[in-house]
């Protein structure tokens, strides 16, 4: 408990250093400004701290990354951002995007609709990330060449991905055995990325993986672990302010 409540202390100073503006004043607009806003930062997406960018570094130089931190920090987005950049420049052929299909505390129930209907609710981050980047019809062409294949955790066994570049999303909610088998799906001339919070598992406690996953991983020399912390996150700049008072 002490643990936690000392993870969470650093979010209650008031200074800026807590939270990276998603706007930065030097790009010249606000969310608050009535200009339109320049949407360069989409296209050439930089780095916002030194861990941030030790995670491009890693997504470029290693075969496995694995990248963990609170939500806010970039690593879902960046993950998409790379593996988008390794298709256009022909690294890879294709993009796998994958990640658990767990409700975050609370029950849908039935849902209707065919399996890819009942998938959305689940995969819709990283729809959303993916249309920012490639745009709407781009992104349904790529979907339905199988360019880009979005799939959750239970659609990876048995599977070799070769010339592929792989996002594992939200993996503090893969069991130890899941991420097991995840890891070893590598194929030739592939990439693959974990991206999750261990502190914001939606499983029963002690079954997330990915802590003992990226302690075990960190001693591989050819494996990059990355740990953000709360100082990489990027938000609306109001989130720093309310991030005092709640």
């Amino acid at each position: 408990m002490a643990k936690r409540s000392a993870r969470y202390k650093s979010r209650e100073l008031p200074d800026s250093e807590n939270v990276r503006p998603l706007f930065p004043s030097r790009t010249g607009w606000s969310p608050h400004d009535e200009r339109p806003r320049e949407r360069k930062y989409v296209k050439n997406v930089r780095a916002m701290s030194p861990a941030q960018q030790k995670l491009m570094d890693a997504l470029e130089e290693r075969a496995v990354t694995v990248a963990l931190g609170p939500a806010g920090t970039g690593k879902t987005y960046l993950a998409i951002v790379k593996a988008v950049e390794a298709l256009e420049t022909g690294r890879v052929s294709r993009v796998v995007l994958t990640r658990p299909a767990v409700e975050a505390g609370e029950s849908l129930g039935f849902l209707p609709g065919d399996l890819e209907h009942k998938l959305a609710p689940y995969l819709r981050p990283l729809y959303d990330a993916l249309t920012e980047r490639l745009g709407t019809k781009r992104l349904k062409a790529l979907v339905a060449e199988n360019i880009i294949e979005i799939a959750p955790v239970a659609y990876m066994r048995g599977r070799t991905l070769s010339d592929c570049f792989i996002v594992i999303d939200e993996a503090q909610n893969c069991t130890y055995t899941q991420l097991k088998m995840l890891l070893t799906r590598l194929g030739w001339r592939s990439t693959m990325v974990l991206t999750g919070d261990p502190d914001q598992t939606d499983l029963l406690p002690g079954l997330s993986g990915l802590k003992d996953v990226a302690d075990r991983l960190e001693h591989v020399p050819e494996i990059a672990v990355v740990r953000l912390a709360d100082a990489d996150i990027v938000r609306h700049p109001l989130v720093a302010g309310m991030l005092t008072v709640l």
